[in-house]
């Protein structure tokens, strides 16, 4: 028995294992394959070493695709993209452009460095000897030997022709030698230490990194025409481009591009590795090769027939239409005029119609809105105002009373009267915030501050409620900090959060229905929080919290947030809900953009 059972056993996992193999060959089969190609410029082996780690997180983001790493040199990387190899290309931003203008090349994402902006990322050193007291600038190489990296190289050269051009200094015809030795770059640097030419160009950073792997003492190389730019680490002799990009071809599936392009921007940037953001402007990259005349715009070196008309075809066929529409003109020109100008009439008015019925529908909205929120609000408002009333009963009934008695004294008419006209000003207050809040108005946009708006909507709150809650405003902004803003209806906006923090509390314990307010100031923002300690959100409810029509109340509309967050965007800001951190509940915040006005 006992080994019949062991057979049994065996034959189980036999058949679970071989049952897990078939869904993972299926899963893997199932895996869309996509191929990444790399412009390897420091080889296969560091190129591997680089870019696995993107490689991986995309496996990982994406399981539905099976993303690999093709690593290629400038040439072969040309014939993948021609010949429909890969899918994602990386490389450096003048390979990029090069392929943009041959293939259609998009890019998506742009590399970010820590601590080193996507922008503004690379550039050219020009070093030479310590002891070469003759070059100091750019200027000096004319007639000098130089060793660079190869002639499309992007920042191995042509960063720096550009900046000895900008300082009178023709590589083309300047420069005694131009010696273009190849990678690794550390041979341009070895070139320099040895007297084989007297400067080098390579990429920033190269030689930084030379000293810190001991391969270089910082004190045999001077930088030519040193700059500093954008707080950036390393020494520099050009201003600074932008990163590599991560581009798609023409052939690459939209859907594809778009789920790349969100995993890059959710990928966590380590502290001393790599991460992806916008794709950044590559308009400089561009001047510069245009000045240079190379990559997509070697054609301007050329001065045959053919050559001036590729390098000023967008004169030549603005001349051509001119002379078109010329013609036209004078021979339709009083149709053509009392058509369109009737046309645009139409247009404008019909324009104008629009955007009138636009405005009221948003003012009768809103509106509409403040009196929703009122209504919610004003349960209580029979009781405030009861209070006042009775008092003023009471103190009116006890001076009758003394009259009758013989027992009234100017000092108890004078204390009835204080106590009667306090109560009357504090029904009249109650009121007349009602009334201020409720009345239908023009949105005018004046600097504001939101501590006092906060404030307000809190007195207004508390005098409506029986038994308020506490609602502590926690002021974190200096006295000048201002939003230009529409103060009712940020206070409109205001109101209805305290309202559902309200609510989120209103049958819990009396300390889980405190309410807290925080002002702060964040970056060239003001955020606004509102922090509840009620039941919270689940997940699904936080998807469509802002949809119109969509609520958790019983008695809802669904209406409330959605106008709140149209008021919020159209004074540039943003409005989001969130789990509380501290503790449970929810935190509501809207920002607003700050002026730093004189109080």
């Amino acid at each position: 028995m006992h080994i019949v059972g062991q057979k049994r056993t065996l034959r189980t996992s036999f058949f679970v294992g071989l049952i897990a193999l078939l869904c993972l060959g299926e899963s893997q089969a199932l895996a869309k394959d996509v191929a990444i190609g790399v412009f390897a410029y420091q080889g296969e082996r560091a190129s591997t070493s680089d870019w696995n780690p993107l490689i991986s997180y995309l496996n990982q983001a994406l399981p539905e695709h099976h993303f690999r790493l093709e690593n290629h040199n400038a040439e072969s990387l040309r014939q993948a993209i021609a010949g429909e190899g890969v899918d994602l290309v990386i490389t450096n931003p003048g390979h990029y452009i090069t392929m943009e203008a041959e293939f259609g090349l998009s890019r998506i994402a742009t590399l970010e460095s820590v601590g080193v902006s996507a922008a503004k990322a690379l550039g050219s050193v020009v070093l030479v000897r310590s002891d070469r007291a003759d070059l100091k600038e750019l200027s000096d190489l004319a007639g000098k030997r130089v060793a660079a990296v190869a002639p499309d190289a992007f920042g191995g050269y042509l960063l720096a022709a550009q900046e000895m051009l900008r300082n009178g200094v023709d590589p083309a015809s300047d420069l005694k030698e131009i010696r273009f030795i190849g990678l690794p770059m550390n041979q341009i640097v070895e070139a320099v230490q040895q007297g084989k030419v007297d400067a080098g160009i390579v990429r920033a950073c190269v030689p930084e990194q030379m000293v810190r792997e001991k391969r270089l003492t910082p004190a045999e190389f001077r930088v030519l025409s040193p700059r500093q730019e954008n707080q950036f680490p390393c020494a520099l002799s050009t201003p600074l481009y932008p990163d590599w990009p991560l581009a798609v071809t023409r052939q690459t599936d939209p859907v594809l591009a778009k789920q790349v392009a969100r995993a890059l921007l959710s990928m966590p940037q380590a502290a001393d590795g790599m991460g992806w953001t916008v794709p950044a402007d590559y308009q400089p990259v561009h001047d510069l090769y245009r000045e240079l005349r190379v990559g997509p715009y070697a054609y301007l070196r050329e001065i045959t027939p053919e050559g001036l008309v590729r390098r000023f075809w967008p004169w030549l066929l603005g001349a051509l239409m001119t002379l078109v529409a010329w013609i036209i003109h004078t021979v339709r020109v009083e149709h053509l005029v009392h058509r369109r100008t009737a046309q645009l009439g139409d247009s404008l008015h019909a324009r104008e119609q629009a955007e009138s019925c636009m405005r009221e529908s948003q003012e009768q909205m809103e509106h509409l809105s403040r009196l929703s929120v009122l209504g919610e609000l004003s349960g209580n408002l029979a009781h405030e105002l009861n209070q006042p009333l009775t008092t003023i009963g009471t103190y009116a009934r006890t001076v009758l009373r003394r009259q009758n008695s013989g027992r009234l004294t100017p000092q108890a008419i004078s204390e009835a009267c204080t106590q009667i006209v306090n109560e009357a000003e504090r029904a009249g207050g109650i009121v007349q915030r009602i009334r201020h809040f409720a009345k239908k108005r023009v949105a005018v946009r004046d600097p504001v501050d939101l501590v006092l708006i906060a404030k307000e909507a809190r007195h207004l709150v508390v005098g409506m409620l029986a038994h308020p809650p506490e609602i502590h405003i926690d002021n974190r902004l200096s006295a000048s900090f201002r939003v230009l803003a529409d103060g009712p209806q940020i206070q409109q906006v205001l109101l209805n959060l305290l309202k559902n923090a309200l609510d989120a509390g209103r049958n819990l314990r009396p300390e889980r229905q405190g309410i807290r307010v925080i002002v702060e100031a964040v970056d060239n923002w003001v955020h606004l929080h509102v922090i509840d300690r009620g039941c919270g959100l689940e997940a699904p409810q936080l998807t469509h919290l802002f949809e119109p029509f969509f609520t958790t109340k019983p008695d809802g509309l669904g209406l409330g947030l959605p106008i709140c967050k149209t008021i919020i965007e159209a004074h540039g800001g943003r409005l989001w809900a969130e789990p509380n951190a501290d503790g449970p509940g929810m935190c509501f915040s809207f920002s607003l953009p700050h002026h730093d006005l004189p109080t």
